[in-house]
């Protein structure tokens, strides 16, 4: 994966706007990820779902836990992206109380295939969603990869989760500094 592009899909979210008026004020917003990416260094985290145990217990709570560290080591950006829609990435953070990490919902699981991550959950009633990995994107170019072990289609798997863990992206940022252009 290491300097591949990432993908350039557009994501159905929601925004907050007074405007729209009465108990639920949010409007759609296309969310176009060439432009997520573009000219800034940014951390992501794909998990299978929403309210999933490992995903609601740790690895989310753990970023958010982790974002200003991630941040004072170079992220501009930390993203946490699920094959869920927007309605059930914005109750899942309100949920855990996640305010810093930008949740990114990939409701048609798009970014998620064209990342190759894409896998079948059915042995779970799940259907199609990400295997969980995390990533270090600086414009738009994969410099730090964190895979889970075996990735597979027939739940073949404990849900592994230790390779995508912050302390592994923190640790990378710490080696990896991002560069001052060089004086012209």
């Amino acid at each position: 994966m290491i300097g591949r592009t990432v993908p350039n899909v557009t994501l159905k979210t929601r925004v907050r706007d007074e405007s729209v008026g009465g108990p639920n004020p949010f409007r759609w917003q296309d969310v176009h990820t060439g432009e997520l990416f573009a000219g800034r260094r940014v951390v992501v985290f794909a998990l299978p779902g929403a309210f999933t145990p490992t995903c609601s217990t740790e690895q989310c709570p753990a970023y958010e836990r982790s974002y200003d560290e991630l941040r004072a080591r170079g992220a501009d950006e930390v993203y946490c992206l699920s094959v869920n829609d927007a309605f059930v990435m914005y109750q899942w953070a309100k949920q855990l109380g996640v305010e810093k990490t930008r949740m990114l919902p990939d409701g048609s699981g798009d970014f998620t295939r064209r990342m190759g991550m894409l896998i079948n959950k059915d042995h779970l009633g799940f259907g199609d969603r990400s295997w969980r990995y995390a990533m270090v994107v600086d414009d738009g170019r994969i410099t730090g990869w964190f895979e889970e072990p075996g990735i597979n289609d027939v739940g073949a798997d404990d849900d592994p989760y230790g390779e995508s863990a912050p302390d592994k992206v923190l640790a990378w940022l710490h080696e990896n500094p991002v560069r001052e252009p060089a004086e012209a």
